[in-house]
């Protein structure tokens, strides 16, 4: 019986073992694959930062927005001219000729301050 008792004690710390080892490795790889991420993130900023000025030479803040058309309708997206910020519900037929033609090229505004005067300005 004490020979039953030393295998079936010798079989359940081995298997504990290998289920802390197993735990242990997943453990490391996720450690690993959240450094790399944040290293993605960091060199994502960094190479973000180093394009942060316009061809004029000044430099563009962290809250800039463009300004265009979307569906007759002005849309307010982020400083990379891509991302969807907020639609409005300023109907682009309603703007007088000049802003029309500015939107379609996009109107840069360089502060949360300039777009909603923007807004203000032209909304009824």
């Amino acid at each position: 019986m004490k020979k039953y008792m030393i295998g079936f004690f010798s079989v359940l710390f081995l298997i504990t073992g290998c289920l802390i080892a197993g735990y242990q490795v997943s453990y490391n790889n996720l450690l690993e694959k959240e450094k790399a991420i944040e290293l993605t993130k960091n060199e994502k900023n960094d190479s973000i930062q180093t394009r942060r000025s316009s061809a004029k030479g000044e430099s563009v803040s962290d809250d800039a927005y463009y300004l265009k058309e979307l569906h007759g309708y002005v849309a307010v997206y982020l400083q990379d001219g891509t991302t969807l910020y907020e639609t409005t519900s300023l109907s682009v037929n309603n703007l007088p000729d000049e802003v029309q033609q500015d939107l379609k090229n996009g109107i840069y505004l360089k502060s949360a301050e300039e777009l909603y005067g923007f807004l203000e300005n032209y909304s009824s």
